[in-house]
């Protein structure tokens, strides 16, 4: 079984990058308050939808020793950090890079979201500022359809309000018709697309609600049409 970190002799003795290395990694850990490996790990492993025993198992340590170090009660050494960075699939200078503090709030009046033109309409995003992750809201303003769209799918669930106008959603092949005030919500990793069939122009209300950053659900259905 995988030892927990051990003091800082020996972690200078197994790194492959030497004294000096170790010690600045050690320095900017102690004296960056931006910087909380510990904290970034657990989240970098939630947003992957990983236990602590299934990152464990990927890293080839204990669960005990993650876990510790997730709650800030050990410091990994660079060999430990090396694993986990190969772990989560990052570069290990993901853990050193402080970022800037996240805004919490987006107030957004008309006429200053960020506005995206596709073939067949156009989309607002009402949380630009926000972490993707979670839920996104985005308004949509769509056109009639000359083509039939293109399905896809992607991380998550997706919610769709028609504020005005008439859309049909196609989840897995099956037509769904959305009159005003019609809402429908479903498991987004299944196959769909919206369409306009009719002259009117609608508006819809879209929520994404991704469980992977990386997901990027707006962009995959710009690219559908």
């Amino acid at each position: 079984m995988p030892q927990d970190i051990d003091n800082n002799e020996k972690t200078i003795a197994e790194s492959p990058y030497g004294a000096d290395v170790v010690l600045k990694e050690q320095k900017i850990l102690a004296d960056e308050d931006c910087v909380r490996v510990g904290l970034r790990v657990r989240a970098m492993r939630i947003e992957r939808g990983l236990t602590i025993r299934a990152l464990a198992k990927r890293c080839k340590l204990s669960a005990n020793t993650l876990s510790l170090i997730e709650n800030e009660k050990t410091y990994p050494n660079v060999s430990t950090l090396q694993l986990l960075a190969r772990g989560l699939r990052i570069h290990i200078s993901a853990f050193f890079i402080c970022e800037e503090e996240k805004q919490s709030v987006v107030y957004q009046q008309q006429g200053q979201r960020t506005i995206t033109h596709f073939a067949n309409g156009e989309l607002e995003n009402l949380g630009d500022g926000l972490p993707k992750l979670g839920a996104e809201p985005i308004l949509v303003t769509l056109k009639k359809s000359a083509e039939t769209p293109q399905d896809i799918k992607h991380a998550g669930r997706e919610f769709v309000y028609c504020l005005d106008g008439s859309v049909t959603c196609v989840i897995a092949g099956k037509a769904y018709a959305l009159k005003t005030g019609d809402s429908l919500l479903f498991d987004a990793s299944i196959s769909h697309h919206w369409e306009n069939a009719r002259k009117k122009t609608s508006r819809l209300l879209v929520l994404f609600c991704s469980t992977d950053a990386q997901a990027k659900p707006m962009e995959k259905h710009l690219g559908s049409f």
